[in-house]
């Protein structure tokens, strides 16, 4: 299973080219506030040319911005990229995502149910109780993954390795001080490692927090995207084996190559187990065990 790609349909490209300012599509030309101009590769969101490996999540583009729009401008393109998403072929499967600026729990209930794997949220939104509380209802996860970058892009590649990974640092930590002790029976995952958070519990001791060692959250995963074995090992090190989950970024990056750094059976693991853990509680984890 792979938790984390990205796949535009017509509908959804359409509703982008139909804006006047960013988030936005001239032909495929994407314009976003803080990055420069991306040529968006038409072929890199073809279904037919994606290779799933079994099961895929798709998700919206959260860099985009779309959650944080006003109520009028985000659903028409939210609306777009669900049924884009629930009509794609055998393979696939989908987060939803809503919108922040006006929450609305019904709204996310009725698109839950249409079928989506769970809730993805952008890292830079600050997630509404009664949004939550509609995932915990359905025991369904929460999907975190970096929002738009802020300021200027110095280099085409800072956004992904600068504002990306301090969202989800930042977010990692939020979610242990503020987020668990509200919702402590809901699942959660973090994109790309969650900015490699977990491996600063050392300095989170010595500055005052709660060391993560020893008490390790099993209802937070986190996701392998743009990272490989040495970066997974270490964070194996310090969470354990069973909340890590394969993601790739799909089509920006590819998932990792597990098997030569860390094993088959760990491979295994964040491949099979550990993602229907996180998407369908340990009621699922014998069933896939090796």
């Amino acid at each position: 299973m792979d938790v984390h790609q990205h796949l535009w349909t017509p509908a959804f490209v359409e509703a982008l080219r139909r804006r006047a300012r960013a988030p936005r599509l001239d032909g495929w030309t994407l314009f976003l506030d803080g990055e420069p101009p991306y040529e968006v590769d038409p072929a890199d969101h073809d279904p037919a040319t994606r290779e799933t490996g079994g099961l895929a999540l798709v998700s919206l583009s959260s860099p985009l911005g779309i959650e944080a729009l006003p109520p009028e401008e985000a659903w028409p393109l939210l609306d777009a990229y669900h049924d884009g998403a629930l009509a794609l072929p055998a393979g696939f499967g989908a987060w939803a995502s809503t919108c922040h600026s006006a929450p609305d729990p019904d709204r996310l209930a009725a698109d839950l149910d249409r079928g989506f794997a769970g809730l993805q949220i952008p890292a830079t939104a600050e997630p509404a109780d009664e949004l939550l509380a509609v995932l915990t209802e359905r025991d369904l996860p929460l999907f975190v993954h970096p929002g738009p970058a802020a300021g200027p892009s110095p280099t085409p590649w800072w956004p992904a390795v600068v504002p990306y990974v301090q969202q989800m640092h930042a977010s990692w930590h939020y979610f242990h001080a503020v987020v668990r002790p509200r919702h402590p029976r809901l699942r959660v995952c973090f994109a790309l490692l969650a900015g490699l958070a977990p491996l600063h519990s050392e300095r989170l001791l010595a500055r005052g927090g709660r060391s993560g060692r020893g008490r390790v959250d099993p209802g937070f995963f986190v996701e392998t995207s743009s990272y490989g074995p040495k970066a997974i090992d270490a964070i194996v090190r310090e969470l354990g084996i069973d909340v890590v989950v394969n993601g790739s970024d799909a089509p920006y990056a590819t998932a990792p190559d597990l098997g030569p750094g860390l094993g088959e059976a760990a491979a295994h693991a964040i491949r099979v187990t550990n993602p229907h853990r996180l998407l369908h509680g340990r009621r699922s984890a014998r069933e896939h065990a090796p």
